[in-house]
């Protein structure tokens, strides 16, 4: 009996095991919307670190977190460092592209939980007094994170955070200016 049961968690072990080792190299999570604003007013809110405390859902998930600013005031070298509870963790950003009005490319370095260095996209693309706003995170997924995708699926767990932020952001950008 004992032997049996050895036998098929053994067997369930390799299966989700083999499954992680299966899936892709890549990932990709992305969200878009529309903004009554053109991208000029919406840029800066995204190519300033210290703007994102308005809209950023990170900063509201962790309000007494450490944040450091460095490098560039905005745009190119641009630097943010976190230290936060376990909802937001601990890592930094950094601005390696600002093409003002249209795209903010930055490099997201997580430290802790764990570590993971992946690319966050910003577009901004005018349609007929509107701006769409697309928010993409990419990177590379080794074995262990492809373990943790098989019980944890990353689009359910970042998505609605891009949704928040984008909402958070859409309001900003559409606040009348004072």
């Amino acid at each position: 009996m004992v032997t049996n049961i050895v036998i098929v968690l053994g067997l369930a072990v390799a299966g989700v095991l083999v499954y992680a080792a299966m899936q892709p190299e890549d990932f990709r999570i992305q969200r878009s919307t529309s903004v009554k604003a053109p991208p000029e007013r919406i840029f800066p809110h995204i190519a300033d670190f210290r703007s994102w405390d308005a809209w950023s859902p990170w900063e509201k998930k962790d309000p007494d977190m450490k944040r450091t600013f460095s490098g560039a005031a905005s745009g190119v070298g641009a630097a943010y460092a976190w230290e936060g509870d376990k909802n937001v963790g601990t890592g930094q950003m950094t601005i390696l592209e600002a093409s003002a009005p249209g795209k903010v490319v930055i490099k997201l370095e997580f430290l802790k939980p764990f570590a993971a260095t992946n690319t966050a996209e910003f577009t901004l693309q005018p349609d007929h007094g509107s701006t769409t706003i697309t928010w993409s995170m990419t990177g590379k997924s080794n074995f262990l994170a492809k373990v943790m995708c098989v019980f944890m699926n990353m689009e359910k767990m970042v998505g609605p955070d891009f949704e928040a932020g984008l909402a958070g952001l859409k309001a900003v950008a559409e606040k009348p200016a004072a």
